[in-house]
């Protein structure tokens, strides 16, 4: 009975050691670096499982299931997140671009985007459908359609105050009549004095260290996204591929507020496609484990640390 128990620790630390493997090989649920973005199955209330595969990130949609784009911030300061789905606006309905509409979170804020804009309080529910059927199929524009955007901006800080420096009592006051010169000199030098502004992201030399990345990932993100598109042409695909639909209305309310980007061009852009979970497997998105073929075992209870029972 003691040779066996050295090796039954060993045994425990390499099961220990199986597991944390399988754990972190799970798929991610949130992307982003200034926010989290998540994709979430209204219907079902689960958070899809995010697949990277040859340089991007994908989400499996169900045909008709209704969802929505969760936004968190991370930072201690308010961003402005400008969302897009199949290359559209998902404020004003134009073709997506940086300089569009978006949502302001307040520092640490979550918040839904379910749908459409349609008012201050209502948007259309965005939903998986066909390709045909899709918002931006039906205006004329399907040429992005399978692919979901965030950009994020950070706010311009507000600008000092300019500091006034008070001067010696000598300069303040004229001896031979007595009337006070300084301070209006003073005051008129404060006018002229051109208030302290931060460099304007057009005046620079060069563009911000944020920007470069963001430029050669746009780069690469294009390089990618046609190379997936080749792959997806080459193989027909299980399904036809999925689109956003403009669902029916439903109450969400907004106000109006004033955001100051700190630079034109975003600090951070999320791009995350989506497609049918059938599609995705066909085009080697999604790898499904392995079934093995039934091996015969001499010993099959040899796992399983037991003793000889009592006879019935």
């Amino acid at each position: 009975m003691k040779h066996g128990s050295p090796n039954r620790p060993a045994m425990k630390r390499w099961t220990t050691l199986v597991a944390l493997l399988a754990l972190t090989s799970l798929p991610a649920q949130a992307v982003g670096r200034l926010a989290d973005v998540t994709i979430v199955d209204r219907d079902t209330g689960a958070t899809l499982p995010v697949h990277y595969a040859r340089g991007e990130y994908w989400v499996a949609g169900r045909p008709g299931a209704r969802y929505a784009i969760t936004v968190r911030n991370r930072l201690g300061e308010r961003v402005l997140a400008v969302p897009s789905v199949d290359g559209v606006n998902v404020l004003s309905g134009e073709t997506a671009a940086w300089d569009k509409r978006g949502y302001v979170f307040s520092p640490y804020e979550r918040y839904q985007i379910t749908g459409w804009r349609k008012s201050d309080s209502q948007v259309a529910a965005f939903e998986f459908s066909h390709i045909a059927n899709s918002y931006a199929s039906r205006t004329g524009r399907p040429a992005h359609v399978g692919v979901i955007g965030v950009a994020l901006f950070r706010e311009q800080p507000p600008l000092p105050a300019p500091a006034i420096i008070s001067e010696p009592y000598s300069q303040r006051r004229n001896s031979s009549n007595g009337r006070s010169y300084g301070s209006g000199e003073s005051m008129e030098r404060l006018r002229e004095e051109p208030a302290p502004t931060l460099p304007s992201p057009q005046a620079a030399p060069a563009a911000p260290a944020t920007a470069a990345p963001a430029q050669a990932s746009e780069a690469e993100s294009s390089a990618r996204s046609m190379s997936s598109d080749s792959v997806a042409k080459a193989a027909p695909m299980p399904s036809p591929k999925l689109g956003t639909a403009h669902g029916q209305r439903e109450t969400s309310i907004v106000s109006h507020t004033t955001f100051t980007r700190m630079q034109d061009r975003p600090n951070e852009v999320i791009s995350i496609r989506y497609d049918s979970r059938e599609n995705l497997i066909a085009s080697g998105v999604i790898r499904e484990p392995i079934a093995r073929p039934h091996v015969p075992r001499a010993f099959p209870q040899s796992d399983n640390l037991s003793y000889v029972p009592d006879p019935r």
